[in-house]
């Protein structure tokens, strides 16, 4: 007699909600997803849809590769935009491209597969890049232009119909215990185990756990573009000079000491509203533009358009967009581990907590949800 399969709950269907979904039931099990929304609202449809494991150090490329390749296995069953265009980081200050040369000396020993070009490759592979401007650029082959809004629509339709998943829409959680929790409506389940995976909610489910924690909020703000005309593609996915002060991975280059040295010096702004600079393009082919970073007590419920003012200006200085009209505005806020790619903790035996990817949830939540969930066994 075969045993009954496991039942896992999910609770949160964003990014890393999902992905955990689908690790527990590809291994088998019955899963079940709690979403106290009518549908994915928070961090994780509000970024650029970037797969970036440029931006990943050594300890976690591994890991960003195999989300890579269960994206691709993902995107090609939900049929879904996945444009395998590279991403391209374009630099006009001497400084910068002494930080690409040096990082792509490095990569291949590190594991990263990129190529440095010059400004005139970099003009005839990317026509929003300003001729003249570019002093280097770095092209990397491994980043992929998603489009979250449609991914986290698909996910759970494709998960309820291949694998039987369950979904509670409008399903606040307010207590979890082993074996069982309970929803605002008053109805109870029960589990084997369970996964909270509820994104930058760090009061309702164990606040005690996540207030302990090294867990920081961000908030950033970003703007999409108008629809480019007459079919105008971007090419690879762009990032400026200031994104190398942004991303750990390149903080294996002692040359990046003079990048922020100077951008602190001469653009202090940029450092308050931790703006750096970077450019997708949808499905539709409107632009995706962003970001900053404002952290912990310096987030506030009102955007400023000082930030939107200052990423466009920075995005100005190296790229020129057919249309740059805004058509949408909005902020996203995410948790954040300042060391680790997730926070991870078990406050009762079977519950489980996931959150604290900060930007990389789109790039590593496949392949941490793939690891952590088949090395955890079923409590007793």
């Amino acid at each position: 007699m075969n045993p009954s399969p496991r039942s896992t709950a999910i609770i949160g269907s964003g990014i890393v909600g999902l992905a955990h979904a689908w690790a527990a039931a590809r291994a088998g099990d019955q899963v079940t997803v709690f979403e106290r929304s009518d549908k994915a609202r928070g961090a994780s449809v509000r970024n650029f849809g970037m797969f970036w494991p440029i931006g990943q150090t050594p300890p976690n490329l591994a890991t960003a590769l195999r989300s890579g390749e269960l994206w691709r296995e993902l995107s090609s069953a939900l049929r879904i935009t996945a444009r395998p265009c590279g991403s391209v980081c374009v630099v006009d200050h001497d400084d910068e491209a002494a930080v690409l040369e040096e990082f792509s000396r490095h990569a291949p020993d590190l594991g990263y597969s990129c190529e440095l070009w010059t400004r005139e490759k970099t003009e005839t592979r990317c026509p929003g890049v300003r001729p003249g401007v570019a002093k280097a650029a770095l092209f990397s082959p491994t980043e992929t232009n998603l489009d979250p809004r449609e991914a986290l629509a698909a996910l759970p339709l494709y998960l309820s119909e291949k694998f039987d998943v369950r979904f509670h829409w409008r399903c606040p959680v307010t207590q979890v215990v082993p074996g069982k929790l309970q929803t605002a409506g008053g109805s109870r389940h029960r589990f084997d185990r369970v996964f909270i995976c509820s994104g930058h909610d760090l009061e309702t489910l164990f606040p005690e756990v996540l207030a302990a924690s090294p867990l920081r909020l961000c908030k950033l703000q970003m703007m999409r573009t108008v629809r480019q005309p007459s079919g105008w593609s971007l090419g690879p996915m762009l990032s400026s000079g200031l994104t190398l002060r942004h991303y750990d991975s390149f903080s294996i280059c002692p040359t990046i000491a003079a990048v922020k040295s100077r951008i602190a010096r001469d653009s202090p702004e940029l450092d308050q509203y931790g703006i750096h600079v970077m450019a997708s393009q949808d499905r539709d082919g409107a632009l995706v533009l962003g970001d900053s970073h404002e952290y912990g007590g310096d987030i506030e419920v009102f955007d400023k358009s000082i930030i939107d003012s200052l990423i466009l200006r920075e995005l100005r200085k190296l790229f020129d967009f057919p249309d740059w009209s805004i058509a949408e505005r909005w902020h996203g806020i995410y948790a954040k581990h300042p060391t680790a790619p997730i926070f991870r903790a078990e406050p009762l035996p079977g519950i489980h907590i996931a959150t604290g990817t900060g930007g990389s949830g789109m790039t590593l939540s496949f392949g941490l949800a793939e690891d952590f969930l088949l090395s955890t066994p079923t409590p007793a």
